[in-house]
């Protein structure tokens, strides 16, 4: 049996990068400099290099400061999807906050509007205002509608 032969890659890697004619960056600069050898009156192009500027030297400090605020920042919440049920009336409100906050410049969504009612409860001054708002809430039986 012979042995497995390898194939010798087809091209070769370039040491100098490709513009968008195929040719390395190289001979462009190589050809500018032949322009202006030519007509010594002209002026030679700019090579346009974007990575010939150079980095702006970063400070111990804020390199360090960086990295202690990326790790105090908390991972986002992960998102709970739920639905329930309400009365037709309260879903009515929804939509009337949503047209205030239209009218006043922000939108808002249902989800976003129930999250805001959430932080309000929860700011309650007292344990009796967040008692009072929970019992003016009327109980509905829970599950989808029956078809009519």
């Amino acid at each position: 049996m012979s042995e497995p032969s390898m194939r010798k890659p087809t091209k070769k890697a370039s040491l100098f990068q490709k513009n968008a004619n195929g040719h390395a960056k190289a001979d462009v600069q190589q050809a500018n400099e032949e322009n202006a050898s030519a007509a010594p009156d002209a002026q030679p192009a700019p090579a346009k290099s974007s990575k010939q500027k150079r980095a702006k030297p970063v400070e111990a400090e804020a390199l360090s400061s960086a990295v202690e605020v990326k790790a105090k920042r908390a991972k986002k919440e992960k998102v709970v999807r739920d639905s329930f049920t309400m009365p037709r009336s309260d879903y009515e409100k929804i939509a009337a906050l949503k047209q205030r906050c239209l009218g006043a410049g922000v939108t808002m969504r249902k989800s976003e509007l129930l999250r805001a009612g959430l932080l309000l409860l929860d700011s309650a001054p007292t344990t009796e205002s967040l008692l009072a708002a929970v019992s003016a809430v009327e109980t509905v039986k829970t599950g989808r509608p029956a078809k009519s």
